[in-house]
């Protein structure tokens, strides 16, 4: 049902991934199979961390929380798209699309902020090794994380309540889930604030952390280049370019999204880049972050032979 004039809208039709038959059947099974192994994989990750002592350390803590993030990242907009797929439905009510977006700004948002406290993290501890555990300290760490949750929800209130304001001319949503962008397009009220504040509030949550971890990245590949071992410095160089990979997967799709011109989108790019943020680097997060790892490897073997003796943090 379209609206040809201004009106309330009391729920959203999601058209999905595609509209050919076949094609969706493909991009169903492909889709469960990669969000399973991205929450398995985040799982694991986070249950290793919790009963390894030995891995009770800021660097591991940082880890469980990104796979955590991650975890609810994906099951903010995947489940839903796989249900609908399921039961040949494609309606969401008004509120649960902005609940839907809701959370996917503050889980997204909260995503990449750590991942340049992260960064900050591994710099310290190459770059300044003997004041690595005076500077990241218990406190500074949860001061870190709790910084990164409560800035990342307080920008997604800002972005609902000001698309809770907006009247629009259709319900026909040309993507798998209530995205900020897409409404702000639907909308025939004036939506030059809304607009505005994707620029500011997305630059403090996706251009300042990208440059953040450039800025931490630098200096640890000038340490890595003074070691003086080829092998350990292979070792370093693989392990780091494999985090940069991932993070720009992560950054580049994300800002190809929300900040090129309008002009340069198409629906289908924008999607295929969405599932490349929203679903591919939650699955390959778990692998680059912990399976390169050797200290994980060792505590997920224990975990999976049920030799381990769980602690409290």
């Amino acid at each position: 049902l379209d609206m040809d004039n201004e009106t309330h809208v009391s729920e959203f039709i999601l058209l999905g991934l595609s509209d050919q038959s076949q094609q969706r059947q493909v991009l169903f099974g492909l889709t469960f199979g990669l969000y399973l192994t991205g929450c398995l994989g985040n799982l694991l990750t986070i249950l290793a961390v919790v009963s390894d002592p030995h891995l009770h350390s800021p660097m591991y803590f940082f880890l469980s929380n990104l796979s955590l993030l991650d975890i609810c990242f994906s099951s903010t907009t995947i489940p839903n798209m796989l249900v609908n797929h399921l039961c040949g439905r494609a309606t969401i009510s008004s509120s649960a699309c902005l609940a839907q977006m809701y959370f996917f700004i503050a889980f997204g948002g909260a995503d990449s902020i750590l991942l340049s406290a992260m960064a900050y993290d591994r710099y310290v501890a190459i770059c300044r090794p003997l004041h690595y555990m005076t500077i990241m300290n218990a406190l500074r760490c949860a001061l870190l994380v709790a910084g990164t949750w409560i800035s990342a929800n307080l920008i997604s209130t800002v972005h609902t309540v000001l698309v809770a304001r907006l009247s629009f001319c259709t319900n026909r949503i040309p993507h798998f889930f209530c995205d900020l962008n897409t409404l702000i397009k639907l909308s025939c009220s004036n939506t030059q604030v809304n607009e505005m504040l994707v620029l500011i509030l997305g630059s403090s949550v996706v251009l300042i952390p990208f440059t953040g971890i450039v800025a931490s990245y630098t200096p640890i590949a000038a340490a890595v280049w003074d070691v003086p071992s080829a092998r350990g410095k292979w070792k370093a160089f693989s392990t780091c370019g494999s985090h940069l990979c991932v993070v720009s997967l992560f950054y580049g799709t994300i800002i190809g999204v929300y900040f090129n011109p309008a002009s340069t989108h198409t629906t289908q790019r924008d999607m295929a880049a969405t599932v490349m943020y929203t679903l591919v680097t939650p699955m390959l997060n778990p692998f680059i972050y912990s399976l390169r790892n050797q200290e994980l490897k060792g505590a997920l073997r224990k975990l999976l032979s049920g030799n381990h003796v769980a602690k409290p943090l």
